[in-house]
């Protein structure tokens, strides 16, 4: 196996960790107006991510990086297609990130339902635009031939919304919604438990019938490979393990096939692409192949090197972050200043002088 397909298949393995971590994180935020219905709670929603959404978006920044340096290619011609997608994904990643550190810091209730609110358009954002990139990734999108040997998109935004795209971003929608869902009933007790597992079910029902529409209409239209009829087999048994193991009380067994599906969907959509990672769907002779779009043998080499010393270390460091931090919350130790908390007072009264 050369290192161009070695890399390609790294590649997949981090947008899968990517999936199935940040997938939780984004579907807790979506879901916080819905399981949280007081302060108490929203703040013990939160702290199931407190110590975990940060080290998870680092996947995407590896990813990203993986990306630039061994298809180089790829990744020029990624940002010129999606340039507003990507942008948007961006700025909802920042608003998320600031509303987490900053909401615990103020008192005042009607600025923490402010940054609530960016919580959840920062899940909401990225959780529909990854889906709608990807499907449009493997669906192909019209190239052509800039100065210098680039291939750049040749098309607008409002191609990429096209009907096989949006099934793919509102799949990955419900898919981390159900997630997320899954995910706080293995963390926490109590009400918030109780009203994550009773929406956890109807949610994966809605993933699963999006899921079978996204998966088979990928394999009739844009796969010439027979297959990966299995992986669309494997990943429906999977779902309807997820949602059984949910249905009887096994969380973790849940959560793990939850998982277990979300990494066979992006090997998935990889296996489809291979050996391609830019079809073109104006002229094939356009297309980004692992060989066309790939990095000097010696880049390769060098961040093959790397990626053996340090993969293990950062992947050791954050199981045990998640083992640390493997006990359920309940909002009963969390004190609400909506129901007469005086630690969180709603409002200060302001002192003037003079």
């Amino acid at each position: 196996m050369d290192l161009a397909t070695v890399w390609f298949i790294l590649i997949a393995v981090l947008w899968s960790g990517y999936f199935v971590l940040e997938g939780f994180d984004f579907g807790v935020g979506m879901l916080m107006p819905v399981v949280a219905k007081n302060e108490g709670e929203r703040r013990a929603v939160l702290t199931t991510l407190g110590p975990l959404w940060d080290g998870n978006e680092v996947w995407l920044i590896v990813a990203g990086g993986a990306t630039f340096a061994a298809f180089p290619e790829w990744y020029a011609t990624m940002f010129s297609g999606f340039y507003i997608p990507l942008l948007l994904i961006l700025l909802a990643l920042i608003v998320r990130g600031v509303a987490f550190e900053y909401r615990s810091k103020l008192s005042n209730l009607k600025v923490r339902r402010r940054y609530d609110v960016m919580i959840w358009i920062g899940s909401f954002l990225p959780a529909l635009l990854w889906g709608v990139a990807f499907a449009n990734i493997v669906r192909g999108i019209p190239l052509k031939a800039a100065p210098y040997g680039n291939i750049l998109y040749d098309g607008g935004f409002f191609n990429l919304l096209n009907p096989y795209a949006l099934i793919g971003g509102l799949t990955t929608l419900f898919l981390f919604l159900t997630h997320g869902a899954v995910f706080l009933t293995l963390k926490t007790s109590g009400s918030i438990h109780d009203r994550a597992k009773k929406i956890a079910t109807p949610l994966g029902i809605i993933a699963a019938v999006l899921a079978v529409v996204f998966l088979v209409w990928t394999q009739v239209a844009y796969s010439d490979k027979a297959a990966t009829w299995i992986m669309v087999v494997a990943g429906a048994l999977l779902w309807v393990g997820a949602i059984v193991a949910h249905k009887v009380g096994r969380d973790g067994w849940a959560f793990i096939l939850s998982a277990a599906t979300l990494v066979g969907a992006v090997a998935f959509l990889f296996w489809v692409l291979f050996p391609n990672v830019f079809p073109a769907s104006n002229d094939p002779s356009l297309s980004l192949t692992i060989y066309n779009a790939s990095s000097t043998e010696y880049t390769l080499q060098v961040m093959t090197i790397v990626a053996l010393i340090f993969t293990p270390v950062v992947l050791i460091y954050q199981a045990w972050t998640y083992w640390i931090f493997r006990k359920r919350i309940s909002a009963d130790v969390i004190p609400s200043p909506d129901e007469g908390s005086l630690d969180y007072p709603e409002e200060r009264p302001s002192v003037q002088v003079g």
